[in-house]
């Protein structure tokens, strides 16, 4: 198989289905953005952080393909007339959005409570992190223009939505185990 094919060479792309769309059609900038919070993902897997962290990434970075696929199918071409589905493109579910939030308690239970906003920082890999965090953010929000005009699955939207709250959370656990300082914001009286 070859990597290039040239039918892009004009701007436009396929669509799972075979619509062609411009490149900067809003359901190729949603997926598009889902690529790249995936490639900062590996990044993140990338460090050293323990063995659970790295693993449940992996999980993540599976569903994040999962995530593509619908946004990166039309949803007219989804359906055939008898009523099956034509495509056969894995799905987001419940236990996918569940697993992120059991995540997210686990790592709650050894945290201190948050009295304020943190600032961004402290070690590389909690950086990354908060970049993964505003990329999954701005996905979220391309996901949702996209919503508005052509639905899909709105599990994929809360999965978004909760993987989001899910990298403020690693962030600050890796920040525990790398000993790595929160630094809390706290907003300076005006002189």
């Amino acid at each position: 198989m070859k990597i290039y094919t040239k039918t892009g060479d004009k701007g436009t792309t396929a669509l799972f289905g075979g619509t062609r769309v411009s490149k900067h059609h809003i359901r190729i900038e949603s997926y598009g953005t889902i690529d790249e919070l995936n490639a900062w993902l590996g990044l993140i897997r990338d460090q050293n952080i323990d063995a659970h962290s790295k693993e449940i990434i992996t999980a993540i970075q599976d569903r994040l393909f999962a995530v593509g696929a619908v946004l990166a199918t039309d949803p007219k071409k989804t359906i055939l007339k008898s009523g099956k589905e034509r495509l056969n493109i894995p799905k987001i579910n419940t236990k996918d959005i569940e697993s992120l939030e059991h995540e997210m308690d686990s790592m709650n239970e050894l945290l201190s409570p948050m009295t304020h906003f943190i600032l961004p920082g402290g070690h590389t890999a909690v950086s990354y992190c908060h970049i993964a965090r505003t990329i999954c953010r701005r996905a979220e929000r391309m996901a949702t223009q996209l919503f508005e005009k052509e639905p899909f699955d709105e599990n994929v939207l809360s999965y978004i939505n909760r993987l989001s709250d899910y990298l403020f959370v690693l962030a600050r656990k890796l920040s525990k185990d790398l000993k790595a300082d929160e630094i809390k914001w706290i907003p300076k009286k005006k002189s």
